[in-house]
């Protein structure tokens, strides 16, 4: 059988990995949006723009690890381009990813309008000219709409964690939880070729543990091959308090100690319940002063009802949470926004307060409102939960940029207080990588291929995984095969 790395590869975006069997089987595991740099690499390899290096019509089956659109988001363009056949994941997956999906195809239909109404140059020497059409950071082809997102989600076929499920004769499949996500799952492939049998295991994104709301990743059986996402191939979290106790601290030193208003940037799906899952138990449980919360972004507020239905997938501290309270994300000081007249209306909200919402890196959606109206507020803290990558308005508050700059004209200069913490960070450190890999046998894995992260990160990834025995790893480059 043949593996190749079409996403993911040497970057973190862009999860997409062809397995194809000798009789002609061909699945594809994760079909994720491509955030980096590769598209220019693919036109370079293929010598035109493509969106896939395949046929999609030719792929018999797809595996969707979890939700997150680095993992799931060209689905819907793998089916517009002739993808026939189901797309298996758990069952709380299914509704997420459709949530997600129904995000990127509004705001793809944002886009197409941009595109559509973009001032034509045709014809026109001036470059200095007003309606010199604008450059896209996207191609027209990847801008999948509603009526594709619906068709997808007919092919979602949801299969329960720990169940090995028979896809072909010789194929069989099992979802094991990994933490990171509700539903978020590493899948073990199990393939029979000319009488012996060869396992390959897929991590997803690897959680952490004691990690609000979710199980602690699963130990995954002895495989022939692994792959290994390396996010924090390099990294240690530096937080070791709890997560109430590291928030509890912010919101005091924020909202309690003086009369500010604090601001937590989080991704809809995920950060989003953890955090108010840990405000709820500091108000419920803990005693803490009612400040007033508001969460700030309707994808939040559909995902948390996603949770909801699923308390069963949670650990064993949220369901005993939930039987003592009845609610895990709704408590009296709690307001869902509703839309952005009400968003905007927190600006004048005069008490202390805590304002959660997305996206998690500030790079759009309403969280930077909230920023640029509080930047020059000493009162105000901007507190960072998660990776901010390179670029983004997140990354550059916490790389100390002094001011903003809205026009020529005005800039605003950063007085909040910036703050990060990652007890809340959904991804295993080294050392949680380092255990899912060393649940393998040295001696009898074939190989592990390093995948989901920065070069650099894998690179000492690869060199820490050398030390502890494992000689046959690798760092694949985009499109780039090997024989099973």
């Amino acid at each position: 059988m043949k593996l190749t790395f079409w996403g993911a590869a040497r970057q973190v975006t862009g999860s997409m990995y062809l397995l194809e069997l000798e009789d002609g089987f061909k699945i594809l595991i994760d079909c994720g949006t491509d955030l980096d740099q590769q598209k220019m690499e693919r036109e370079k390899t293929l010598g035109h723009y493509s969106l896939f290096p395949f046929e999609p019509s030719e792929i018999n089956l797809v595996l969707l690890t979890h939700a997150h659109i680095d993992h799931s988001g060209n689905l819907p363009n793998l089916v517009k381009d002739g993808y026939e056949g189901q797309i298996l994941c758990t069952t709380a997956t299914m509704p997420l990813a459709e949530l997600l999906l129904r995000d990127s195809a509004m705001l793809n239909a944002k886009r197409a309008k941009e595109l559509e109404n973009a001032p034509s140059t045709k014809g026109k020497k001036n470059r200095n000219n007003k309606n010199k059409k604008k450059p896209f950071r996207f191609n027209p082809q990847e801008l999948y709409l509603e009526a594709q997102v619906v068709e997808t989600a007919d092919r979602f076929v949801t299969v329960g964690f720990n169940q090995k499920f028979k896809v072909s004769k010789n194929v069989n499949v099992t979802f094991i939880p990994t933490g990171h996500l509700l539903g978020a799952a590493n899948i073990v492939l199990e393939i029979n070729e000319n009488g012996a049998k060869k396992t390959i295991g897929f991590s997803g994104d690897i959680g952490r543990k004691n990690y609000p709301l979710l199980l602690d990743p699963q130990r995954m059986p002895p495989v022939d091959y692994l792959l290994c996402e390396s996010t924090y191939g390099s990294r240690r979290h530096t937080n070791k308090e709890a997560p109430v106790e590291a928030l509890e601290k912010v919101i005091r030193q924020t909202c309690v100690d003086q009369p500010g208003r604090l601001i937590i940037p989080a991704f809809s799906v995920g950060r989003t319940q953890a955090l108010l899952f840990v405000l709820n138990k500091l108000y419920t449980t803990e005693g803490f002063p009612p400040i007033k919360v508001f969460s700030d972004s309707p994808l939040a507020l559909q995902s948390t009802k996603v949770y909801e239905k699923n308390v069963h997938l949670l650990n064993d501290e949220a369901k005993d949470f939930y039987a003592k309270n009845e609610e895990l994300f709704d408590f009296e000081n709690l307001t869902y926004v509703q839309d952005m007249k009400q968003s905007k209306a927190i600006a004048n909200y005069a008490d202390p307060c805590i304002i959660i919402s997305s996206s998690g890196m500030i790079s759009g959606g309403r969280v930077e409102h909230h920023v640029m109206t509080n930047l020059a507020n000493s009162l105000a803290t901007i507190l960072l939960v998660g990776f901010a990558a390179e670029g983004t308005l997140g990354y550059k508050l916490l790389h100390g940029m002094k001011s903003l700059s809205i026009t020529k004209e005005k800039e605003i200069p950063v007085l909040a207080s910036i703050q990060s913490i990652d007890v809340f960070s959904g991804h295993g450190d080294l050392d949680d990588l380092t255990e899912f890999v060393e649940y393998q046998s040295p001696e009898t894995l074939k190989k592990v291929f390093l995948v989901h992260g920065e070069y650099a990160s894998m690179q000492s990834f690869q060199q820490h995984l050398n030390q502890r025995g494992y000689a046959n790893v690798e760092i694949p480059q985009w499109g780039e095969e090997f024989e099973l």
